[in-house]
């Protein structure tokens, strides 16, 4: 289902494919029809569409850093966001639900995890994918309005926890 996901994650079709994956959650899990799918797809350790589009962005963005610009190669000003992605001004909605202009905008959400872990993807896709399912996102709206109010102590919370775990573990 994430085949090219990058593509299409954002699209109007998106939302009917999610109501497919909850559809068959629910026949997975036995459940009806009323019922949330939220802590099944927690529990099956599935991703819901929304998140795996999240997940699939950020990991593109990562694989292609040479293909984005930071502020400091736009502005030639240091700031404290100098090492930032650039967010180009952009008015066609079509862009804007791109590949390039989300992946920019996700990562201003993730910006010291990105840092902190920017060397080891291995961890990062590990320490974002237990993020987004544990928060088992819906739609891209909730998890901007998430992000604006947790940013900062959530994914720093995360990233200790996954940090004690991973050298627990290995």
């Amino acid at each position: 289902m994430s085949y090219g996901i990058i593509f299409w994650g954002n699209s109007s079709h998106s939302e009917e494919i999610f109501k497919v994956q909850k559809r068959i959650i629910r026949i997975i899990m036995n459940l009806s029809k009323y019922t949330s799918c939220r802590q099944p797809f927690k529990e099956l350790n599935i991703l819901p569409v929304p998140s795996q589009y999240i997940i699939s962005v950020l990991l593109f963005l990562i694989k292609n850093k040479d293909q984005f610009m930071t502020n400091l190669q736009m502005h030639k000003i240091t700031t404290q966001q100098t090492f930032d992605l650039y967010i180009p001004a952009a008015n066609l909605t079509i862009y804007q639900k791109g590949v390039y202009y989300q992946g920019i905008k996700f990562t201003t959400i993730y910006q010291k995890l990105l840092k902190t872990l920017s060397g080891d993807k291995n961890k990062f896709k590990l320490a974002l994918k237990r993020y987004l399912l544990h928060n088992s996102f819906y739609s891209l709206k909730k998890y901007f309005d998430t992000q604006l109010v947790l940013i900062s102590h959530s994914i720093l919370l995360l990233l200790r926890l996954i940090l004690n775990y991973s050298s627990h573990n290995y």
